[in-house]
């Protein structure tokens, strides 16, 4: 490309043409300022330092890592899988293409489970467990809401354990990770609390095209998107405590059924809860209390 060649071999090529060029792409100005940055190997968030230098000259090692990062993006490779870093619930999370880019609409399962787990020092004897954990994302923000709450994580992927395990030693957060499918590593343990953000879409859903990154098992789950959800629904009340609850994330379109299904397996105080757009995102319910 004419680009590439001119950031490599001519030096009065600076920051501010390579985020002009970026943007010629189709590229939202952020991102272009985010992959700039991270090339420089600077954070991220120094959007002051870009305009403070941005006659900088653009180095010829950062120019062709620039112009593969902006590729991969144009392709629909997810920001944080590019820049390895996603902040989450004020943590920041390592992440790669083994998991799923956490989402900022799931920190409204983060927010529903703290007011249900109260602080210390109650909370010393609440245990929460987190099933399809992925990079930790839950688990570690509720860890680190909570500390003094036992907090497990399940997933049933070698790699995403790898990563969750890899982000709980950077951030010096306990979790108890287990290898397994849902419920299956935890025996006969009860919890006050499950919490999971399963896989959702259904097997025919066109936003998957958009979505080839990410790993396809943490996001598919049948042909209506629900099969995932029926079994931990099923299973959860045989795992919660009396009086404790599951919290599930669903589609933009699944709020009514997960409901109902919740309702049906017993469930009370049956509700949803919104996302950051007003969508109903979350949904939950608690296991009846011995009477």
């Amino acid at each position: 490309m004419w680009w590439t060649a001119c950031l490599r071999l001519d030096p009065s090529v600076n920051l501010a043409q390579a985020l002009n060029y970026a943007q010629g792409l189709g590229l939202p100005l952020s991102e272009a300022r985010m992959l700039l940055l991270h090339v420089l190997e600077r954070p991220t968030h120094d959007r002051a330092w870009l305009v403070t230098h941005d006659g900088d000259d653009v180095p010829t090692e950062a120019a062709g890592r620039f112009e593969q990062m902006l590729h991969r993006r144009l392709q629909g490779e997810p920001m944080a899988y590019l820049t390895g870093h996603k902040p989450f619930y004020g943590l920041d999370l390592a992440v790669d293409a083994r998991v799923l880019d956490p989402r900022d609409d799931t920190e409204t399962l983060v927010d529903w489970a703290l007011e249900l787990c109260p602080p210390e020092p109650r909370a010393t004897r609440w245990r929460l467990i987190d099933l399809g954990t992925g990079s930790g994302a839950i688990a570690l923000a509720l860890a680190q809401q909570r500390p003094a709450a036992k907090v497990t994580a399940i997933d049933r992927s070698t790699d995403a354990l790898a990563v969750a395990a890899s982000n709980a030693q950077r951030l010096n957060l306990p979790l108890r990770l287990l290898e397994g499918s849902w419920f299956a590593p935890v025996g006969g343990e009860q919890f006050d609390l499950i919490l999971s953000n399963p896989p959702y879409i259904r097997e025919d859903d066109p936003h998957l095209q958009a979505l080839t990154h990410e790993p396809h098992g943490a996001l598919v789950s049948g042909a209506d998107g629900l099969a995932d959800i029926r079994q931990l629904i099923a299973q959860a009340p045989d795992y919660l405590v009396p009086g404790g609850w599951l919290l599930l994330e669903h589609g933009w379109d699944q709020a009514v059924t997960v409901r109902e299904l919740l309702a049906s397996a017993g469930f009370e105080r049956v509700q949803s809860r919104q996302d950051l757009a007003g969508i109903e995102r979350c949904s939950g319910g608690q296991r009846p209390s011995i009477r």
